[in-house]
């Protein structure tokens, strides 16, 4: 069967099909008027007939048109709130049953969408939690420039996972299967980092038996990752601007270039415009490393990744563990200077010191005491209470949450929505839904 070579989209077809109509429409009632005002008749009930014949006949095309485009539309959205999906909370009116047709079917879409989104995120990026939408957008940024040969410029607080992300990037590149070589420029002494970059010869400096080839020499073909790179020397930044610029290397010693074919990540956790104005960091080197920037946001930021960062440490331990809600909650409430590294290293210490639950004694001293999770009896849920089902727990620890931010943020909800990352009328849903009293917090933190 021979394919088609037309395609028209509906767009295009659906007002073609009501244009013709009308135009058709137009063209009987001009001619039947015209024929009657010949004859000397009065032409009134002949439009009126004909009119109401073509308004039906416009109505049912519409309805089967609409019929055939929506149907398939409505199938979906069926299917996908019967298979849950979608989140169908029934707080005023928040379902997306509860609302018009247009707004249930763009709630739907929106919220399937975004589940594909983390489904993609989860399966291309396995070891980057990514649940919150600003790392979605990190994601997201990862996937447009890691098939290019772009440089790219890491930036963020230390422990938000830069490295993480530049082995991503390398790892979805179209040089994977090549060498990702990486070096700490604050690890490495000045005076020996030039000759771990760029390699020398024998005899170049005492000490230099044999020949060695540099971090660039040995990622030929691959990617090199500048770790710390706002602590590199001035004078070492001007080697790598050339390196950047002739893609070519020279040993210590050596009396000819030596071509390279790298692609090149760095990162900082320091603010590199800041260390540019005050001559620290070369500007032409960072105009050259800038070319597509990616800014990770601290773990303050995006507190809903914090109990899936949490899970997947749990999965190296050795034992089978849980956090009760009251330590799940200083977890999420914390501020976390560290990000995820302390977060990390924070799960490790209290899983040594827990047993098969982990409770708010068991974590850090410096977290341990830190806040208490209110609940509408104003009393702490305890881990050994039975009674309480995960349904019960969760709303109590989402509660908590909420009463922490809104007293953050000073009872402004605007802010406590920004701390949370979730939308301002999301906040308003969930503060009537578990019955907050925003105004008491408000009075209380002004006092």
């Amino acid at each position: 069967m021979k394919k088609s070579l037309y395609h028209i989209k509906l767009y295009i077809i659906v007002p073609l099909i009501f244009t013709g109509i009308s135009i058709l429409a137009f063209l009987v009632a001009y001619r039947i008027a015209y024929e009657k005002l010949l004859g000397g008749m009065n032409p009134a009930p002949h439009l009126i007939f004909w009119g109401s014949l073509f308004g039906a006949f416009t109505f049912v095309c519409g309805l089967v048109l609409t019929r055939v485009i929506l149907g398939p539309v409505e199938k979906f959205v069926v299917e996908a709130e019967s298979l849950g999906v979608t989140k169908t909370g029934g707080v005023h009116g928040d379902s997306p049953k509860a609302k018009d047709e247009m707004a249930r079917y763009t709630t739907v879409f929106r919220q399937v969408s975004e589940v594909l989104n983390r489904i993609e995120a989860r399966k291309l990026f396995p070891e980057i939690v990514a649940q919150s939408k600003a790392m979605r957008q990190v994601l997201s940024q990862i996937k447009r420039v890691a098939p290019t040969d772009s440089t790219v410029l890491i930036t963020g607080e230390s422990g938000t996972g830069k490295e993480l992300v530049a082995d991503s990037i390398h790892r979805h590149s179209q040089r994977n299967g090549r060498r990702f070589v990486k070096i700490n420029c604050a690890a490495i002494p000045d005076t020996l980092l030039e000759s771990e970059l760029f390699g020398y010869e024998k005899g170049a400096f005492t000490g230099a038996a044999a020949r060695k080839p540099g971090k660039f020499e040995q990622a030929n073909g691959g990617t090199v990752f500048l770790d710390e790179i706002g602590d590199m020397p001035l004078e070492t930044q001007a080697k790598i601007l050339r390196v950047l610029e002739e893609k070519e290397v020279d040993r210590l010693g050596g009396v000819r270039p030596i071509p390279v074919d790298v692609r090149v990540v760095a990162a900082t956790n320091r603010n590199i415009q800041k260390m540019v104005a005050d001559g620290a960091f070369r500007e032409d080197l960072f105009f050259r490393l800038n070319v597509f920037p990616i800014q990770l946001p601290p773990l303050r930021e995006r507190p809903e990744d914090i109990p899936f960062l949490i899970e997947e440490f749990m999965k190296f331990s050795s034992k089978e563990s849980t956090i009760s809600p009251p330590a799940m909650h200083i977890l999420c409430a914390h501020q976390w200077p560290g990000n995820v590294r302390e977060l990390r290293n924070a799960v490790e210490s209290s899983l040594l010191f827990g047993k098969e639950v982990v409770e708010p004694e068991h974590l850090p001293p410096a977290l341990a005491g830190s806040m208490a999770v209110p609940t509408p009896a104003g009393v702490l849920i305890s881990g050994e209470d039975e009674s309480l089902d995960l349904d019960f727990r969760l709303q109590e620890l989402e509660k908590g949450i909420l009463v922490e931010a809104l007293k953050r943020s000073d009872g402004v909800q605007a802010q406590a929505a920004r701390l949370l990352g979730i939308k301002e009328r999301s906040l308003w849903h969930r503060v009537k839904k578990y019955g907050i009293d925003v105004s008491q917090i408000r009075r209380h933190t002004r006092q």
